[in-house]
């Protein structure tokens, strides 16, 4: 069972075989407060601030683990247990309410998958494209009855039932990617992607305007909304490799390469989408991208977002034991030979895809605090890094739901509603939270 320790007393631990496993736990260690096992993992990050704690191979606080056979991903595979059982071994009623919760946003987020395969579908030839076609139909149906209860006429246009699609979607794989980006300390990765991806726009203009034959198919294909996605996919995931790289080969602190990209790369932006307006003959309003908007959200946007979250989590399911180790003890994951450069990249890259996907709604500037703020106010309240999880989900679908009413309502951008409802979730956890201020959100 996990529980949450407070190491403020100095506890002592042997390193021996006898090394206690908790090391990876997600049940509130906190490793930088003099802990005495020789991890440094406090404010004296430098220059890991991107990659998590410290690298050392040879560390003295790995060989415990390595001591027992190097099969850290089995201890892993043990440690992120439930912090909710009774003595008795059965569920708390809270437990119980947060899984119902996660099946709810589940069970949405299959209806809005099953909505944009149909929207995909309709346009098949045969008999495919015509039983799509009626189950499509069926959606708009229900937008129909809705906005004869609710007295508007939002609901019946296919585009907005795709931006809902996409902010439902968007609400689960971005705080579950935030999860691991802010118990690393990384959270500024996301904001400096968002800038890189809209750089990526920006190019994405210029590959429509000079790319011949090669624009042309693509713009076929895939419309000149989602050819600007698509590019500003390729820059952004090339540009988080790249960030990884600038931080690995310099000797500043790891926040001046972050702050460097994240400057550059909206100066580049800009300056390009100024530049390229008198060739490109595409109605860019810049305050869409920057602030997010329902209306840029076009059919290839939104099945993007929903391939991208299929793989996304799919990514973190198979790859959960590895990532929860390294999030936590990452000299350690050294010493038991995991490829930490390769899940930290894959993390990183994993991160771009999302902000992508969630500019659309969110903007470029308030993009991170999807994944920022869900995972804070879970963090607050939650007892495990598994509750974690699932409570940043529920803020997350929470914060969208409630932002897309909100903007539909009043007319008003939906990723500021999106942002302010959930800062108002984390105050709210905030206030209700019993955690001592002294604890770490580890």
């Amino acid at each position: 069972m996990s529980e949450e320790h407070d190491h403020d007393g100095g506890h002592s631990h042997d390193h021996g075989d006898s090394h206690d496993r908790d090391d990876v736990r997600d049940d509130g260690h906190d490793n930088g407060d003099g802990h005495g096992d020789g991890h440094d993992n406090g404010d004296d990050r430098g220059r890991d601030d991107v990659r998590g704690t410290d690298r050392t191979t040879d560390g003295g606080s790995g060989d415990g683990i390595a001591g027992d056979g190097g099969d850290v991903t089995a201890a892993a595979a043990g440690a992120d247990v439930d912090a909710f059982e009774t003595p008795g071994g059965g569920r708390s009623l809270r437990e119980i309410v947060e899984l119902v919760g996660v099946g709810l946003v589940a069970a949405l987020a299959v209806g809005m998958l099953a909505f944009l395969a149909l929207d995909w579908l309709r346009d098949a030839p045969g008999a495919t494209g015509a039983l799509a076609g009626s189950w499509f139909a069926g959606f708009l149906v229900l937008g129909e009855w809705a906005d004869f209860y609710l007295g508007t006429n939002v609901f019946r246009h296919p585009f907005v039932w795709r931006a809902a699609a996409t902010g439902v979607l968007i609400g689960i794989v971005g705080p579950i990617v935030g999860a691991f980006l802010v118990h690393r300390q990384m959270a500024l990765i996301g904001e400096t992607l968002a800038h890189t991806a809209f750089a990526g726009v920006a190019f994405g203009m210029l590959f429509i305007a000079f790319g011949a034959g090669l624009a042309g198919g693509a713009v076929a294909a895939f419309g000149s909304g989602g050819t600007l996605l698509l590019v500003a996919l390729v820059v952004s995931a090339a540009s988080a490799i790249g960030l990884q790289w600038l931080v690995d080969r310099t000797d500043s602190y790891g926040d001046v390469p972050i702050a460097i990209v994240l400057t550059g790369s909206f100066a580049v932006g800009t300056l390009v989408i100024s530049w390229s307006r008198e060739f490109v003959a595409i109605a860019i309003d810049i305050e869409d991208f920057l602030f997010g908007s329902l209306a840029i959200v076009t059919a290839t946007g939104a099945r993007l977002v929903a391939v991208l979250t299929v793989v996304v989590v799919a990514l973190v399911v198979y790859n959960y034991k590895q990532f929860l180790f390294i999030t936590f003890d990452e000299r350690a994951a050294h010493v038991a030979r995991l490829n930490v450069d390769r899940y930290n990249a894959l993390l990183i890259v994993m991160t771009a895809t999302v902000v992508v996907g969630a500019m659309q709604i969110l903007g470029v500037i308030l993009v991170a605090g999807l994944l920022v703020i869900p995972v804070a106010a879970a963090s607050q309240v939650a007892r495990s890094f598994r509750e974690t999880l699932y409570l940043s989900v529920l803020v997350g679908q929470l914060a969208v739901l409630g932002g897309l009413a909100v903007s539909i309502g009043a007319s008003l951008p939906p990723g500021g509603s999106i942002i302010v409802i959930a800062i108002g979730a984390y105050l709210a956890a905030v206030v209700v939270s019993d955690r001592d201020a002294s604890l770490s959100m580890h």
